[in-house]
């Protein structure tokens, strides 16, 4: 079994304490993200879990506890996302330049192959325009380079929730575009970050991409990945997860996450419907509880 901790909300920045209290005794238990009296217990054995797989924006608070993960045998990467979003997208992020001490030390620590580098979603507005992503992943491109070899990259998803939040942006006269899929600006940007990244000696891969960006050199890829995996030492299903969206090509993974429980407060978030209950809910959270909200039980 994979775990994914998690798509849900950023366990290495805020829970990594509760996470390895989860490792220590062997399981967890997770809601049903749609039903939150449907209690689950994961197992978190070493023996039981094939991979771990990490999704951060500030995997800072993991570091400390990496030694006691190798010890315990788990076979883990980082999807780290790192953007350079001004603070109206990404208010409660920590500063860019710790965010890339941070991604560093993590592979330096681990090796740039299992510290991925997520550059998502790109939102493209009258602030964040394909001009000013053009820049910024050229920066960072710079910044990162050999310290990890894969960048993944997506569009954003106007979801109910993430279209909410960006309205109320709109009403301080921040315009966003919402159908950039098909311009033929977005392909020209998507093939000059093919084209930087592989200059900087990055694979680049789309996520869960409807459109087919592969002629401008990004192909479709899987952010939870068999192959990877099996590069780990661990040889798991390469079976796409029928949890996820249709074009999303990760393989099937068990998230122990827990929605509206993240602080980073993005305003593209897919995860968290209201930023206020996720403060309500980090204040109630227990890191000695089985689960990461909610309460604590036995199963």
């Amino acid at each position: 079994m994979i775990i994914s901790a998690s798509r849900r909300t950023d366990i290495p920045a805020f829970y990594s304490r509760w996470f390895m209290n989860r490792v220590r005794q062997g399981f967890c238990l997770v809601p049903n993200p749609f039903n939150t009296k449907q209690i689950s217990r994961v197992t978190l054995a070493p023996g039981d879990v094939d991979a771990l797989v990490f999704w951060s924006k500030d995997p800072e608070p993991m570091l400390e506890h990496l030694p006691e993960l190798d010890r315990l045998g788990f076979a883990y990467y980082f999807l780290f996302t790192l953007n350079d979003y001004p603070d109206d997208l990404e208010p409660k992020v920590p500063g860019l330049s710790r965010r890339l001490a941070t991604f560093k030390r993590l592979s330096k620590r681990l090796g740039p192959d299992r510290v991925i580098w997520r550059y998502d979603p790109i939102v493209i507005s009258t602030a964040t325009s394909h001009e000013y992503h053009r820049n910024r992943f050229a920066s960072l491109t710079r910044e990162l380079s050999g310290f990890t070899r894969r960048v993944i990259v997506s569009l954003v998803n106007y979801y109910r929730k993430t279209d909410r939040r960006l309205s109320r942006l709109e009403q301080a006269g921040i315009t966003f575009e919402r159908n950039v899929a098909n311009l033929t600006e977005t392909r020209r940007l998507l093939e000059f970050m093919s084209w930087t990244a592989s200059h900087e000696g990055m694979e680049i891969q789309s996520c869960a991409e409807e459109e087919d960006y592969s002629a401008g050199g990004v192909k479709p890829g899987s952010c939870i990945d068999a192959e990877l995996i099996h590069r780990l030492g661990r040889t798991v299903s390469p079976k796409k997860d029928p949890g996820q969206r249709d074009s999303c090509r990760c393989v099937i993974s068990r998230d122990i996450g827990v929605p509206d429980t993240c602080l980073h407060g993005c305003r593209y978030c897919y995860a968290t419907r209201n930023n206020e209950l996720a403060q309500k809910r980090h204040a109630e959270h227990d890191p000695d509880s089985s689960v990461l909200w909610g309460p604590s039980m036995t199963l």
